[in-house]
């Protein structure tokens, strides 16, 4: 090594015309100007490099602290975290859920699904008429299910692109329950569930409101609606059907009426 550091030096002065014991020249002006950019760079600048050796025996020594010094490994580059996998059917891409979200709340009245179809059913026959919107005349399916459910209370959009985004969605037809809105070509129709696979709609001209079997499955079923809860906390015995209440009065103003004209009937014949 100290051959090595010999033949360096050597080499060094024969380059620079100088004797090992040599003192090295002054810089002139211009050279020292030069030598301290190099080394210092610009003023302002936080590092500089060191100044370079002024004799040989600086420089053998400065040349063997180097070569003992420890080499610096650049530092190594942090492997990025592997990024989260997605299950499938999670996250951004999940289709609908698997259970209804925010079920209807109770509307005045405790209106359920077994309204709707008790109310539904009162349309059997009623000619289809497109556009139509009087039940005298003729309804399309949107006016069919606007009219239904109007008349327990709940009012609905006119046409069924429109009443396809109320109430709650139902992520499938096997949680489908009666009274339910089911719309299907793209948004153009659209019927009211009662359950068993079946409907009841205003299907076409030429026809009239009707009760058929679902042929249509989830992959062409555009969605199913829940307007009011699918059924209501009081026991289906104790509760009314739709109408019932003014029906029942009715009969029983008639049978008053019937009852007091039979005892003044017999009260005249009598005397």
């Amino acid at each position: 090594m100290a051959s090595r550091i010999g033949a360096i030096q050597g080499t060094l002065a024969r380059v620079s015309g100088t004797t090992a014991t040599a003192r090295p020249e002054p810089l002139s002006a211009g050279t020292a100007s030069a030598a301290s950019m190099y080394a210092g760079g610009s003023a302002g600048t936080t590092s500089a490099l060191p100044a370079a050796p002024s004799t040989p025996a600086a420089f053998t020594q400065a040349l063997q602290e180097a070569m003992a010094a420890p080499a610096v490994l650049a530092p190594k580059t942090a492997t990025p975290a592997p990024a989260p996998s997605i299950a499938p059917g999670t996250g951004a891409a999940a289709g609908k859920p698997d259970a209804v979200r925010n079920e209807p709340k109770a509307t005045k009245g405790d209106v359920d699904g077994s309204d709707v179809v008790a109310a539904a059913k009162k349309y059997l026959g009623v000619p289809y008429v497109w556009g139509g919107n009087n039940p005298k005349i003729g309804l399309d399916c949107s006016s069919f299910v606007q009219h239904t459910f109007r008349d327990l209370g709940v009012e609905l959009p006119r046409v069924a692109r429109q009443q396809a985004k109320e109430g709650t969605e139902v992520p499938s037809l096997s949680q489908a329950k009666p009274g339910d809105l089911i719309v299907t070509r793209g948004g153009g129709h659209i019927g009211i569930y009662l359950g068993d696979n079946k409907m009841i709609h205003a299907p076409r001209p030429g026809e009239s409101v009707s009760i058929r079997k679902l042929f249509e499955t989830d992959a062409t079923i555009m969605t199913i609606r829940r307007i009011v809860p699918s059924e209501t906390s009081a026991p289906a015995a104790a509760k009314p059907a739709a109408g019932a209440t003014k029906e029942t009065a009715i009969e029983q103003a008639e049978l008053t009426a019937a009852v007091q004209r039979a005892l003044f009937s017999t009260a005249v014949n009598g005397a």
